[in-house]
This record gives structure tokens, sequence and C-alpha cells, in this order.
């Protein structure tokens, strides 16, 4: 078992959250270091803190471990029980108290993580918090003062609350009645969609809704079209509408039409941008560097005004809170919404687009066609020795044939399309990400960025990875 050492915090703290392996990073005496530094920095320590935690197998007592750390730093406790993620959020929001969710989102059954925020769901990153409780952690655990006492533990059911949240952030008024298949992965997609199903009458043929941390049927990632097989077959056979695959903490969406075919985030995002302008013209849109364009194409359309930001949910919220946009999606299946605090939520996303569907009176690869592209190389991972080097390579490649944006890593606009090269913000790995007006031109730009890394010596190896 692993003790608290500054190697372990140093590996299992991330930009945005907290990730590690269960057996030998991210074990009891760690999550109890964490949740006593994080009762200290978080808010004000004489509020409550609300944690909740998923379905993986070593959740409950990792939530176990980390709540005792915050009592014993004298702080306070809600404890949510089993959850989703977007839940979390909405108890922040509605309880105006600090959060912290003990999940590991889409990653191998022998991680776990946990996903912290301060009131009003606003979100915790390296810069603002994260590093501090990482450094925290390594203090001596002291005893309480005399003057001090143990805090308080008491627990507290959101269910029913947030059903109605997401009614009134969705706009839901009445049965939507259109057959959807739902496949939540064995993820927490599998408590949250019944609730919401039978509240709001949605006819659904449920996949995999078991909760099950070790993810017996295919990995909750439904970023990783491989794992939509099972979805785009069930809909074909009972002829859905529609098809719906949440990951496994249950704060990301993805669909499928009714033919089975992927619908990308961007197009997803394109229609919920779209729908909400109807209602608030001349607002402002969010989409992160590498969400397709189409994306932009909708919004301005639509009469509202789209800004582009970095990736990852820390940026997307600091920006949400900026410039008070109504709306934000990302390409990993993020969609966030300024009537829930600025959070991210799968559900909220999926009842929307339900209703913008039932609302446009044709099917979903009608709906999205505008915003769908054919030729785009999905997210791609590449190991270098420095990613940043990497980045100043492909930059300096395609400078003389594009324009250039650093927003996050390289962004290169030409006539026929864009590619981004960024760094991950977790590993030494840069990704690729590029959209074309035909699949040549987007196989031949894949080849000159690899070529042009390979001569620079950045290249060592692909890695096949996707959204950190």
């Amino acid at each position: 078992m692993s003790t608290v050492t500054p190697a372990v915090l140093h590996r299992i703290v991330k930009a945005y959250d907290i990730r590690g392996r269960v057996d030998d990073e991210l074990t009891e005496p760690v999550a109890y270091a964490l949740g006593r530094a994080a009762a200290q920095v978080l808010d004000d320590p004489h509020t409550p803190l609300a944690v909740g935690h998923d379905m993986r197998t070593s959740s409950p007592v990792l939530a176990e471990a980390f709540m005792n750390g915050v009592q014993d730093a004298g702080r306070d406790v809600i404890s949510l029980g089993l959850t989703s993620t977007d839940m979390v959020w909405f108890a922040s929001g509605v309880l105006q108290v600090a959060g912290a969710m003990i999940t590991a989102s889409h990653n191998p059954p022998s991680d776990n993580g946990i996903k912290l925020c301060q009131p009003g769901a606003k979100p915790v990153s390296i810069t603002t918090g994260l590093a501090t409780i990482r450094d925290l952690a390594l203090t001596p655990t002291l005893p309480l003062a005399a003057s001090q006492v143990r805090g308080t533990r008491q627990q507290q059911v959101v269910y029913d609350r947030f059903v109605a949240h997401v009614a009134t952030v969705s706009g839901w008024r009445e049965p939507l009645d259109i057959p959807v298949v739902v496949d939540a992965g064995n993820g927490m997609g599998g408590l949250v969609w019944p609730l919401v199903s039978d509240a709001f009458s949605i006819p659904t043929d449920a996949l995999f809704f078991a909760l099950d941390g070790n993810f017996p049927h295919h990995p909750a990632n439904p970023l990783d079209v491989a794992n939509l097989a099972w979805l785009s077959g069930r809909v074909i056979a009972t002829k859905a509408a529609i098809g719906f695959a949440f990951d496994g903490d249950a704060d990301r969406v993805f669909a499928v039409d009714e033919n089975g075919e992927p619908v990308s985030a961007s197009a997803m995002g394109a229609v919920l941008a779209q729908w909400l302008l109807r209602t608030t013209p001349n607002a402002t849109v969010l989409a992160n560097a590498i969400t397709s364009r189409s994306v932009e194409r909708a919004v301005t359309a639509a009469g509202g005004t789209l800004e582009r930001t970095r990736v990852g949910h820390s940026f997307i919220k600091q920006d949400m809170a900026r410039t008070g946009a109504i709306y934000a999606c990302e390409h990993s299946g993020h969609h966030y919404f300024r009537a829930n605090f600025g959070a991210d939520s799968g559900v909220i996303a999926a009842v929307m687009f339900l209703q913008a569907l039932a609302q446009s009176g044709v099917t979903v690869s009608e709906l999205v066609a505008p915003f769908r592209t054919d030729s785009a190389l999905g997210e791609q991972s590449f190991t270098v020795a420095d990613p940043q080097h990497a980045v100043a390579v492909v930059a300096a490649f395609f400078e003389q044939h594009g324009e250039l944006s650093y927003l996050d890593g390289v962004t290169v606009s030409l006539p026929q399309g864009w590619l981004n090269l960024r760094p991950s913000n977790t590993e030494a790995v840069v990704r690729l990400n590029i959209e074309a007006n035909d699949a040549d031109t987007v196989a031949r730009w894949r080849e000159q960025t690899l070529r042009a890394l390979t001569e620079a010596h950045c290249l060592h190896s692909p890695n096949g990875g996707h959204h950190a």
C-alpha cells in the first residue's frame, strides 16, 4: 500500500483533477491526506464539503477515507453517496458548498480519482488549488487543537432535486415520446438516466445499466467509436430514433443516429447551440480549440457569437464565468450550460437534444446533416520528448501556408480546413486533430505533420490516446 510521498502525489495530481492506480498510488492513506488538505484549501473551512462517489469497487472505500480526512481537519461533510459527477456539480451549485467526486471517469477499473470544485461548481485546477492541496497533503497529520472539534457528517440524497433541475435547465415541458436506446456502459448513467426517463416519460431501451466498476461489457469511454458498436447495433435492431452513450461518471454523452452512425460531439453541440440561441439571441457560445468549425457556422447562423477556449473543463468553466456564455461544448462530449452553474452535464445535454429533435420533425441524421464532416482525423496522440518543441516545429512547418493561432498548442487555419497540435495536460504526448474538405487533404496534412516531427527528432512513437 502506498505511503503519502511527493513522488506519488506529483504523479496523481494532474492539471485539473486527481487520477491514479488504486493499489499503489491513490490508496486510502493518500485519499485521507488529500481530504485533510482539501478541507483546508477549498472555500471557507467553516462550511461543509459535499462528497459523492461513483460505482467503482474502490470508490466507497476511498470516499470514506477522504471524508475522514476532511472531518479530522475539523470540517463538516455532506455525504452525497452514489452519484454522477454532474450531481456533485449540482449539489455544489444549489447548496453553495465546495465539492469532491470520487471517480476516474472512463479510466480502467484499476484506476480511481478525485474531481474537486469550489462553491457554485467553480473549477479547481493545478493553478487554482490542486497544487496547494498536493503540497499540503505531505504535511504531518496533526491532532485537532483543543478549541477544535472533529467535523460532523450528514447524509443527503439529491436525486429528486437534480431531476427537477434537469427539467428546468433543459426546458422540458411534456413527455418526450421518442424511442431511445441508452448505453450506460455499467457506469453512473445506469443510475441517472432511469430517474430522468421515468420523470420525463422517455421510452428507453437500456443497455448495460447494472452498475459495475469492472466494466464487463466495454470501456465506458464513448469518445472511442469502437465502444459505440453495441449501441449502434441495438438502435438499428429496434428501429429506435436515437441512441445515447454515457461515460463512466455520466458527465459526458455521445449519440448515434437512427442508422447507428455516430454523431460527433461537435454536431451535437451545433444543434444545442442553435436550440438555446432561439430563446437567447445574440448570446455568446464557447467551443474549444479543436471543436469542428461547423459549430461556429451554426452559432453565427443563429445570430450568436462564438468564442474559442482551451481544451479542459477548468478553462471552459473560467471562460463561461468571464463571458457569461449560455453554452459551451468540447470535442470530448462535455456540454456546459450557464443555467447549470456553468458546469457540464451529460443528461441535460441528452434531454435538450431530444427536445430539439422532437420540435424539428426530422430524423437525427437529417437534423445533424449540416454539421457533419466526414473528413476529420479524429484525435491521435504521439509520444514526444518535448511537447512544446514539437508544437514549435509544426508551427514553423505550416506558417507559410496558413494562419496560426496559439490559443491551445498551435492551430493552423488553411483554405481547405484546419489542423491543431497541442500538448497533453497530463502526459509527454502531443495530440493531433485535423478537419478538411476531403479525406485526401486530411491524410496529406497528417503525413506532413509526422514527417516534420520525425525530421526534427521529436517523434518517439504513436500512442493511440484520446482526450486528456
